[in-house]
């Protein structure tokens, strides 16, 4: 029997119908950010004939807009309550992710076409104005996303801080982070089949509608602890347990709690802590969830919306449901070795931060399979979901209740900052990784070759061994970056190997090619080629011996494995010990 139950009265459990709520709103919260993720490269890049510069730009905005929204969203709902403030949050992010689906629309409008198939079959100029008009429809909607999305975390560590003891916050804190796991677990099952079935407007309405549902419900669940019918006495004084003074249990009232002011809160190297920590890991987590499904069909040539695009979605992050007992392990360490939470967690963390080293191996052993990179990019995502219910449980551990939502809001801030850096330059580096490609790779060392490579780009597609435009009837598109070999399509790598180069020609960034044949001409696979006809590639990047984007995606994974360790090293070095803030 619980200590603080009574023997006449059996304790109610209607936290745990809190908690969840909070899964669910965080589990429709990241369905509504995995829309455009699964979608972007297989049906909404074809369209609006968008690269992965566009698309790291609209994931870097959505970042940083998230970002300061954080940093105001924790005192929004702080000023305004938990329970308003959680209707705002998902109210305006629902609307933002319905927003999506006007994207095309608005864009047929401006540049004057009439349908998703005019668009797709543009040529010349104006394809630079529909990936720029359609780039900036997109910001507006994601950004519409971010403001509503950007409170959802620090109202739910609210809520788990209002009704959960601190021994039970970051097992409470795992449960509904874990909805995010479910999210993305759920969304390649469901995003892909319902963009094929019915467009990729629908996805974003369908998916954006569930948020409010959630609404309605959570109008009626919701009351705080000490008002709630659900909630006996029993169950009450479980949760107050830590305002427990000489056997008395001294309930506290957060408006009658002294407030923390928004700019005392940077005054404490607590805060620090936790933005360091957060700044550290949580560009990591938006990585894996917005590059998973581009670098499965870059790297591998798979989409997502066929069965092994799902598995292999759904494989990753069912593998990161294992986070639900990363939030176990502090209170096993509170409960066998009585270790004050803030030690309890610390040493959690620690254990959690060297998984994400296994990341390193996703490269080199993807060579072997896909299945490879899947399952330790899966672990390294359960080992940043263990890490953040704890590191979010950190901030109720420190601070006041009625400074909660503030703390974890600026903290989240500088979450959304590293993610926009990450993201940003992450689309920079692959576009620069894999060359840019519009005409054959030409240089003295193919003059003589009895053969020809074509890189694809992001408007290409091949039927009957050539090169025609993307969405070319009975045409198979080319992932970018891929090459044309003999009318073949493979990945520029193979494709070298079988022309017989040990290595990928040297490309210049200049039009004046040393050739010896005639001033102004070459011939090549017997056909005259001008100087003036001829775009000029620069080189793919290598490291480690990949080549291409793939080389890309090796050193964002070597910056995502050691981000957890350095970060935990900084928190220990700003916070060593437990340290609670109490206002005077």
């Amino acid at each position: 029997m619980n200590a603080f139950q009574k023997p006449s009265e059996k304790m109610t459990n209607y936290r745990w119908t809190i908690c969840a709520m909070l899964f669910f709103a965080t589990t429709v919260n990241y369905l509504d950010r995995q829309v455009l993720s699964l979608t972007w490269d297989e049906f909404i890049k074809p369209e609006f004939h968008w690269d992965e510069s566009h698309y790291g730009a609209i994931t870097s905005v959505f970042s940083i807009v998230y970002a300061i929204c954080m940093l105001f969203a924790g005192r929004f709902v702080d000023w305004l309550g938990t329970k308003k403030g959680y209707l705002w949050a998902i109210g305006v992010w629902s609307a933002g992710a319905c927003l999506h689906a006007s994207c095309g629309v608005i864009t047929e409008h401006f540049v004057g076409l009439h349908s998703a198939a005019e668009l797709m079959g543009a040529t010349g100029d104006v394809i630079v104005t529909i990936a720029t008009i359609s780039m900036y429809c997109f910001l507006a909607a994601r950004c519409v996303l971010a403001i509503g999305e950007a409170g959802n975390f620090p109202a739910a560590i609210k809520v788990t801080a209002e009704y959960f003891p601190k021994k039970d916050r970051a097992y409470a804190t795992s449960i509904f982070n874990a909805g995010a796991s479910i999210g993305a677990l759920v969304a390649p099952l469901s995003i892909p089949l319902l963009a094929k079935a019915w467009g990729w407007e629908m996805a974003f309405i369908v998916i954006g509608g569930l948020g409010f549902i959630w609404m309605g419900f959570w109008v009626f669940m919701y009351t705080a602890p000490s008002k709630s019918k659900h909630v006996n006495k029993a169950e009450l004084e479980y949760i107050e347990q830590d305002n427990e003074k000489d056997g008395i249990i001294v309930a506290t009232d957060e408006k009658e709690e002294k407030k923390m002011g928004f700019w005392q809160c940077f005054t404490y190297r607590q805060t620090w802590a936790f933005v360091v920590g957060k700044f550290m890991t949580d560009g990591v987590w938006w990585f894996f969830l917005f590059w998973t499904p581009s670098y499965l069909n870059t790297q591998f040539g798979i989409k997502t919306s066929e069965g092994l695009g799902i598995a292999l979605i759904f494989t990753l992050y069912a593998i990161t449901m294992l986070s639900i007992y990363g939030g176990k392990l502090p209170t096993i360490f509170i409960n066998r070795t009585g270790m004050n939470p803030y030690a309890a967690r610390m040493k959690a963390m620690l254990i959690f931060a060297f998984f994400p080293l296994l990341v390193l191996l996703a490269q080199p052993l993807g060579t072997f399979s896909p299945w490879f990179p899947v399952i330790l990019i899966g672990i390294g995502g359960a080992a940043h979901q263990s890490w953040s219910a704890n590191i979010f449980s950190t901030v109720g551990d420190m601070f006041p209740k009625s400074a909660i939502a503030s703390i974890t809001g600026i903290g989240g801030m500088a979450g959304g900052v590293s993610s926009m850096i990450l993201q940003y330059c992450a689309g920079i580096l692959f576009v620069f990784a894999a060359g840019q490609g519009e005409m054959p790779v030409i240089n003295k060392a193919l003059l003589d070759k009895d053969y020809q490579i074509t890189i694809a780009k992001t408007d290409q597609a091949v039927l009957n061994g050539k090169i025609v435009a993307k969405g070319h009837e009975g045409a198979e598109d080319i992932p970018v970056g891929w090459a044309l070999y003999k009318g073949e399509a493979m990945p520029l790598q193979k494709a070298v190997e079988k022309a017989g180069l040990s290595q990928i020609p040297m490309i210049v960034e200049t039009l004046e090619l040393p050739i010896a044949e005639k001033e102004a001409e070459i011939m090549l696979n017997n056909k005259i080629i001008t100087q003036k006809d001829i775009t000029i590639l620069q080189e793919p990047m290598t490291f480690f011996g990949f080549v291409g984007k793939p080389a890309g995606y090796f050193i964002i994974f070597c910056i995502c494995s050691v981000a957890y360790l350095l970060g935990w090293i900084m928190m220990k070095l700003l916070v060593p010990k437990y340290k609670p803030i109490v206002l005077e």
